[in-house]
Protein backbone atom coordinates (compact mmCIF):
# COMPACT_ATOMS: atom_id res chain seq x y z
CA UNK A 1 0.00 0.00 0.00
CA UNK A 2 1.44 3.38 -0.75
CA UNK A 3 1.97 6.03 1.97
CA UNK A 4 -0.95 7.90 2.19
CA UNK A 5 -0.56 12.22 2.64
CA UNK A 6 -1.12 13.32 5.93
CA UNK A 7 -1.27 16.64 8.23
CA UNK A 8 -1.62 17.53 11.99
CA UNK A 9 -3.44 20.50 11.86
CA UNK A 10 -3.69 23.11 15.42
CA UNK A 11 -7.25 25.10 15.09
CA UNK A 12 -8.41 28.08 16.48
CA UNK A 13 -4.92 29.30 16.75
CA UNK A 14 -2.28 30.64 14.07
CA UNK A 15 0.51 30.32 16.77
CA UNK A 16 1.75 26.46 16.81
CA UNK A 17 0.65 24.05 19.42
CA UNK A 18 -1.60 26.49 21.61
CA UNK A 19 -4.79 25.62 19.78
CA UNK A 20 -6.96 21.86 19.33
CA UNK A 21 -5.16 19.22 17.15
CA UNK A 22 -6.44 16.85 14.61
CA UNK A 23 -4.86 14.96 12.71
CA UNK A 24 -5.95 14.59 8.78
CA UNK A 25 -5.39 12.06 6.39
CA UNK A 26 -5.80 13.23 3.15
CA UNK A 27 -6.23 10.06 1.02
CA UNK A 28 -8.37 7.25 3.11
CA UNK A 29 -10.74 5.43 -0.08
CA UNK A 30 -9.07 2.50 0.78
CA UNK A 31 -8.76 2.31 4.16
CA UNK A 32 -12.06 0.34 6.17
CA UNK A 33 -13.46 1.67 8.99
CA UNK A 34 -11.91 -0.70 11.11
CA UNK A 35 -8.37 0.32 10.06
CA UNK A 36 -9.72 4.21 10.57
CA UNK A 37 -10.56 3.55 14.10
CA UNK A 38 -6.91 1.88 14.65
CA UNK A 39 -5.74 4.99 13.13
CA UNK A 40 -7.51 7.30 15.14
CA UNK A 41 -6.71 4.90 18.44
CA UNK A 42 -3.07 5.44 17.83
CA UNK A 43 -2.75 8.95 16.95
CA UNK A 44 -4.79 9.40 20.51
CA UNK A 45 -6.30 12.58 19.74
CA UNK A 46 -9.92 13.84 20.56
CA UNK A 47 -10.44 13.13 16.52
CA UNK A 48 -8.73 12.17 13.51
CA UNK A 49 -10.17 12.43 9.79
CA UNK A 50 -9.90 11.12 7.03
CA UNK A 51 -11.02 12.79 3.10
CA UNK A 52 -12.84 10.62 0.85
CA UNK A 53 -14.15 11.75 -2.84
CA UNK A 54 -17.92 13.40 -2.07
CA UNK A 55 -21.08 10.73 -2.82
CA UNK A 56 -22.68 14.25 -3.49
CA UNK A 57 -21.49 15.93 -6.49
CA UNK A 58 -22.13 19.31 -5.01
CA UNK A 59 -19.45 18.77 -2.10
CA UNK A 60 -15.70 19.03 -2.67
CA UNK A 61 -14.92 16.28 -0.51
CA UNK A 62 -16.71 13.74 2.24
CA UNK A 63 -15.24 13.32 5.74
CA UNK A 64 -15.13 10.64 8.50
CA UNK A 65 -14.43 11.72 11.38
CA UNK A 66 -13.20 9.82 14.11
CA UNK A 67 -12.59 9.99 18.13
CA UNK A 68 -9.92 6.94 19.89
CA UNK A 69 -13.24 5.07 20.63
CA UNK A 70 -15.75 5.55 17.78
CA UNK A 71 -16.77 7.54 14.69
CA UNK A 72 -18.92 11.01 15.21
CA UNK A 73 -21.24 12.42 12.38
CA UNK A 74 -19.84 16.02 12.88
CA UNK A 75 -17.62 17.72 14.79
CA UNK A 76 -16.53 21.33 14.57
CA UNK A 77 -12.53 21.89 15.30
CA UNK A 78 -11.78 18.86 12.45
CA UNK A 79 -13.73 20.36 9.73
CA UNK A 80 -12.00 23.52 10.08
CA UNK A 81 -8.66 21.56 10.78
CA UNK A 82 -9.50 19.20 7.68
CA UNK A 83 -10.35 22.04 5.57
CA UNK A 84 -7.33 23.88 5.93
CA UNK A 85 -5.39 20.79 5.40
CA UNK A 86 -7.46 19.63 2.24
CA UNK A 87 -6.27 23.74 0.51
CA UNK A 88 -3.01 23.52 1.88
CA UNK A 89 -2.25 20.04 0.09
CA UNK A 90 -3.22 22.01 -3.03
CA UNK A 91 -6.48 20.23 -3.78
CA UNK A 92 -8.73 22.62 -6.12
CA UNK A 93 -12.34 22.97 -4.74
CA UNK A 94 -15.41 24.30 -6.57
CA UNK A 95 -15.17 27.37 -5.56
CA UNK A 96 -12.39 29.53 -4.14
CA UNK A 97 -13.81 30.83 -1.28
CA UNK A 98 -16.51 28.43 -0.15
CA UNK A 99 -16.14 24.72 0.48
CA UNK A 100 -18.42 21.85 1.06
CA UNK A 101 -17.80 19.14 3.04
CA UNK A 102 -20.10 16.21 3.24
CA UNK A 103 -20.28 14.06 6.71
CA UNK A 104 -22.98 11.85 8.69
CA UNK A 105 -24.34 15.23 9.43
CA UNK A 106 -25.39 15.91 6.01
CA UNK A 107 -23.80 18.81 3.60
CA UNK A 108 -21.60 21.74 6.06
CA UNK A 109 -20.94 24.80 4.62
CA UNK A 110 -17.63 26.02 5.21
CA UNK A 111 -16.53 29.85 4.52
CA UNK A 112 -12.79 31.84 3.98
CA UNK A 113 -12.45 34.83 5.17
CA UNK A 114 -9.28 37.08 5.71
CA UNK A 115 -7.30 33.81 6.35
CA UNK A 116 -9.65 31.67 8.89
CA UNK A 117 -12.19 29.41 8.23
CA UNK A 118 -15.83 29.75 9.47
CA UNK A 119 -18.62 26.80 8.96
CA UNK A 120 -22.10 27.46 9.28
CA UNK A 121 -23.41 25.36 12.20
CA UNK A 122 -25.82 22.41 11.55
CA UNK A 123 -29.30 23.47 12.81
CA UNK A 124 -29.60 23.21 16.81
CA UNK A 125 -32.28 21.05 18.77
CA UNK A 126 -32.84 22.14 22.35
CA UNK A 127 -34.11 19.88 24.93
CA UNK A 128 -34.39 20.67 28.76
CA UNK A 129 -32.63 19.04 31.40
CA UNK A 130 -34.84 17.47 34.19
CA UNK A 131 -34.17 18.73 37.35
CA UNK A 132 -32.26 15.56 38.43
CA UNK A 133 -30.30 15.92 35.41
CA UNK A 134 -29.44 19.38 36.46
CA UNK A 135 -28.36 18.55 39.89
CA UNK A 136 -26.26 15.79 38.62
CA UNK A 137 -24.56 18.47 36.74
CA UNK A 138 -23.76 20.44 39.14
CA UNK A 139 -22.57 17.89 41.19
CA UNK A 140 -20.20 16.50 38.60
CA UNK A 141 -18.72 20.35 38.61
CA UNK A 142 -18.99 20.76 42.30
CA UNK A 143 -21.26 23.67 41.85
CA UNK A 144 -24.66 24.69 43.35
CA UNK A 145 -27.77 25.05 41.58
CA UNK A 146 -27.73 28.90 42.21
CA UNK A 147 -24.55 28.75 40.67
CA UNK A 148 -25.90 27.98 37.20
CA UNK A 149 -27.58 31.00 35.02
CA UNK A 150 -29.21 28.42 32.86
CA UNK A 151 -28.84 24.96 31.30
CA UNK A 152 -29.86 23.03 27.87
CA UNK A 153 -28.55 20.03 25.91
CA UNK A 154 -28.18 20.97 22.50
CA UNK A 155 -27.72 18.43 19.59
CA UNK A 156 -25.56 19.99 16.86
CA UNK A 157 -24.75 16.65 15.68
CA UNK A 158 -22.47 15.83 19.08
CA UNK A 159 -24.66 16.53 22.11
CA UNK A 160 -23.51 19.00 24.51
CA UNK A 161 -25.57 19.51 28.20
CA UNK A 162 -24.30 23.30 27.66
CA UNK A 163 -24.17 24.89 31.42
CA UNK A 164 -23.46 28.83 31.92
CA UNK A 165 -22.22 29.54 35.27
CA UNK A 166 -21.55 33.39 37.14
CA UNK A 167 -18.43 34.44 35.50
CA UNK A 168 -15.23 33.11 33.59
CA UNK A 169 -13.56 32.87 36.82
CA UNK A 170 -16.17 30.45 38.05
CA UNK A 171 -15.27 28.33 34.47
CA UNK A 172 -11.72 28.69 34.75
CA UNK A 173 -11.56 27.53 38.75
CA UNK A 174 -13.87 24.32 38.07
CA UNK A 175 -12.49 20.67 39.21
CA UNK A 176 -14.84 18.53 37.69
CA UNK A 177 -15.34 14.54 38.53
CA UNK A 178 -15.11 12.94 35.72
CA UNK A 179 -16.37 9.68 37.09
CA UNK A 180 -19.59 11.55 37.63
CA UNK A 181 -19.36 13.20 34.12
CA UNK A 182 -19.77 10.06 32.39
CA UNK A 183 -22.35 8.90 34.76
CA UNK A 184 -24.51 11.68 33.02
CA UNK A 185 -27.17 10.40 31.32
CA UNK A 186 -26.78 8.53 28.22
CA UNK A 187 -26.84 10.17 24.77
CA UNK A 188 -24.46 13.25 25.41
CA UNK A 189 -21.11 13.73 24.17
CA UNK A 190 -20.04 15.42 27.64
CA UNK A 191 -20.84 18.30 29.63
CA UNK A 192 -20.04 22.20 28.34
CA UNK A 193 -19.39 25.47 30.67
CA UNK A 194 -19.39 28.93 29.92
CA UNK A 195 -18.94 32.44 31.91
CA UNK A 196 -19.20 35.91 30.75
CA UNK A 197 -15.70 37.80 31.12
CA UNK A 198 -14.83 41.14 32.55
CA UNK A 199 -15.96 43.82 30.49
CA UNK A 200 -13.35 44.97 28.07
CA UNK A 201 -12.03 41.24 28.16
CA UNK A 202 -10.35 40.17 24.68
CA UNK A 203 -12.99 37.69 24.84
CA UNK A 204 -16.27 37.76 25.90
CA UNK A 205 -16.72 34.01 27.06
CA UNK A 206 -14.62 31.44 28.49
CA UNK A 207 -15.71 27.59 27.82
CA UNK A 208 -14.27 24.22 29.24
CA UNK A 209 -15.81 21.00 27.57
CA UNK A 210 -15.48 17.91 29.19
CA UNK A 211 -16.20 14.30 27.20
CA UNK A 212 -14.48 11.72 29.46
CA UNK A 213 -16.63 8.86 28.39
CA UNK A 214 -14.94 9.35 24.60
CA UNK A 215 -11.60 8.88 26.20
CA UNK A 216 -11.31 13.26 26.24
CA UNK A 217 -11.04 14.51 29.63
CA UNK A 218 -11.04 18.14 28.71
CA UNK A 219 -10.80 18.90 24.59
CA UNK A 220 -8.39 22.18 24.51
CA UNK A 221 -10.42 23.83 22.66
CA UNK A 222 -13.85 22.67 21.02
CA UNK A 223 -15.98 23.71 18.22
CA UNK A 224 -19.24 21.60 18.27
CA UNK A 225 -18.78 22.77 22.07
CA UNK A 226 -18.81 26.27 21.07
CA UNK A 227 -21.58 26.09 18.63
CA UNK A 228 -23.74 24.86 21.06
CA UNK A 229 -23.26 27.34 23.64
CA UNK A 230 -23.46 30.16 20.62
CA UNK A 231 -27.00 28.70 20.30
CA UNK A 232 -27.83 28.91 23.59
CA UNK A 233 -26.57 32.77 23.82
CA UNK A 234 -28.73 33.54 20.79
CA UNK A 235 -31.53 31.85 22.29
CA UNK A 236 -31.73 33.47 25.44
CA UNK A 237 -30.70 36.91 23.82
CA UNK A 238 -27.14 36.88 26.32
CA UNK A 239 -25.48 39.28 24.65
CA UNK A 240 -26.85 42.28 22.40
CA UNK A 241 -24.33 41.67 19.35
CA UNK A 242 -24.31 39.39 16.20
CA UNK A 243 -20.46 38.77 16.87
CA UNK A 244 -18.57 37.54 20.06
CA UNK A 245 -15.14 35.96 20.53
CA UNK A 246 -14.67 32.98 23.15
CA UNK A 247 -11.46 31.78 24.62
CA UNK A 248 -10.95 27.76 25.18
CA UNK A 249 -7.94 25.79 26.71
CA UNK A 250 -6.46 27.93 29.39
CA UNK A 251 -6.66 25.32 31.67
CA UNK A 252 -4.66 23.08 29.68
CA UNK A 253 -2.46 25.69 28.59
CA UNK A 254 -3.34 26.34 25.30
CA UNK A 255 -4.69 29.72 24.23
CA UNK A 256 -7.71 28.68 21.66
CA UNK A 257 -9.71 31.90 19.96
CA UNK A 258 -13.20 30.75 18.54
CA UNK A 259 -15.03 33.57 16.43
CA UNK A 260 -19.02 33.60 16.50
CA UNK A 261 -21.27 35.38 13.75
CA UNK A 262 -25.06 35.52 13.74
CA UNK A 263 -26.22 36.22 10.32
CA UNK A 264 -30.09 35.87 9.96
CA UNK A 265 -30.90 32.04 10.98
CA UNK A 266 -27.42 30.89 10.92
CA UNK A 267 -23.97 30.40 12.85
CA UNK A 268 -20.69 30.80 11.87
CA UNK A 269 -18.25 29.42 14.29
CA UNK A 270 -14.76 30.37 12.97
CA UNK A 271 -10.61 30.83 13.93
CA UNK A 272 -7.10 30.22 12.39
CA UNK A 273 -5.52 26.96 11.11
CA UNK A 274 -1.97 25.89 11.06
CA UNK A 275 -0.36 22.85 10.25
CA UNK A 276 2.24 21.96 12.65
CA UNK A 277 3.33 18.62 11.22
CA UNK A 278 3.07 17.39 7.38
CA UNK A 279 4.14 14.22 6.02
CA UNK A 280 2.98 10.55 5.08
CA UNK A 281 1.46 7.48 7.17
CA UNK A 282 4.34 4.81 5.50
CA UNK A 283 3.53 1.81 3.71
CA UNK A 284 5.05 -0.15 6.80
CA UNK A 285 2.64 1.33 9.05
CA UNK A 286 -0.25 1.34 7.11
CA UNK A 287 0.51 -2.71 6.61
CA UNK A 288 0.64 -2.84 10.43
CA UNK A 289 -2.57 -1.10 10.74
CA UNK A 290 -4.50 -3.87 8.30
CA UNK A 291 -2.91 -6.71 10.11
CA UNK A 292 -3.90 -5.27 13.33
CA UNK A 293 -6.71 -3.18 13.21
CA UNK A 294 -8.84 -2.64 16.68
CA UNK A 295 -11.66 -5.69 16.19
CA UNK A 296 -14.11 -2.46 17.23
CA UNK A 297 -17.72 -2.70 16.11
CA UNK A 298 -18.04 0.74 13.79
CA UNK A 299 -21.25 2.40 14.71
CA UNK A 300 -22.74 4.10 11.09
CA UNK A 301 -23.55 7.89 11.56
CA UNK A 302 -26.05 9.93 9.34
CA UNK A 303 -27.76 12.98 9.90
CA UNK A 304 -30.29 11.45 11.65
CA UNK A 305 -29.14 9.10 14.38
CA UNK A 306 -26.14 10.57 15.61
CA UNK A 307 -23.42 8.81 17.93
CA UNK A 308 -23.09 9.38 21.50
CA UNK A 309 -19.60 10.60 21.47
CA UNK A 310 -18.47 13.73 19.66
CA UNK A 311 -16.29 17.05 20.01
Amino acid sequence: MKPVPFQQVDVFTDVPFKGNPVAVVLEGKDLSSAEMQAIANWTNLSETTFVLPPSDPSADYRLRIFTPHSELPFAGHPTIGSAHAVLTSGRTTHNTDRIVQECGKGLIEIRRDDGRLFFRLPDPVFSAPAQKQLAQAGAALGVRPAEIERAAIVDVGPVWFTVQLRSAKSVIDLKPDMAAIIALPNGLSGLNVFGLHEPGAAAQFEVRSFAPADGVPEDPVCGSGNGCVAALVRRDKVLDSNYYVASQGQCLRRDGQIMVRFAADDIWIGGHAVTCIEGALGDHALSSILRFALPTSIRSVSSTQPTKEAT
